[in-house]
C-alpha cells in the first residue's frame, strides 16, 4: 500500500467516529430535547456539525474508493454505515482490521525481499 492510500484511509478513520457520534447527538439533544422543552438552540448547530462531518466523510470515502481501488460493495457498505446511527464505530473497527492486515502484509513483503 503506498503512502496516499494509507493516509486516505487513515482520514477516513478520523472522520468516521464523529460523524457516527454527531448523528445519535442531534437526534437525542437537537431532535428529543426540541420537542420535550424549551432547549430548542442545540438543533442548528448540531445540525450544521453532523452536515459537515457527513460532506467529509463522504468525501474522505470517495477519496479510498479512488485510491485503494476499493469494490463498490465495500464503498457502498460504508455509505449505509454513514447513514445508521453509530454505523460508522462498525465501520470504524473494519478500517482498522483493513489497516493492521495492510501492515502485516508489508512487513511480510519486506522480509521477504530483504531474505531474497
Amino acid at each position: 500500500m503506498d503512502i496516499k492510500t494509507a493516509s486516505a484511509l487513515h482520514r477516513l478513520r478520523l472522520i468516521s467516529v464523529p460523524e457516527a457520534l454527531s448523528f445519535p447527538a442531534l437526534l437525542i439533544f437537537g431532535s428529543l430535547l426540541s420537542r420535550i422543552s424549551d432547549i430548542d438552540y442545540l438543533m442548528m448547530p448540531l445540525g450544521v456539525l453532523h452536515g459537515a462531518l457527513f460532506v467529509l466523510y463522504a468525501l474522505f470515502l470517495l477519496d479510498v474508493w479512488n485510491k485503494a481501488k476499493w469494490p463498490f460493495k465495500k464503498v457502498a457498505l460504508f455509505f449505509v454505515l454513514a447513514l445508521l446511527p453509530f454505523g460508522g464505530l462498525y465501520g470504524d473497527k473494519l478500517l482498522k482490521r483493513d489497516e493492521a492486515d495492510s501492515v502485516v502484509a508489508a512487513r511480510t513483503a519486506e522480509q521477504e525481499g530483504a531474505a531474497a
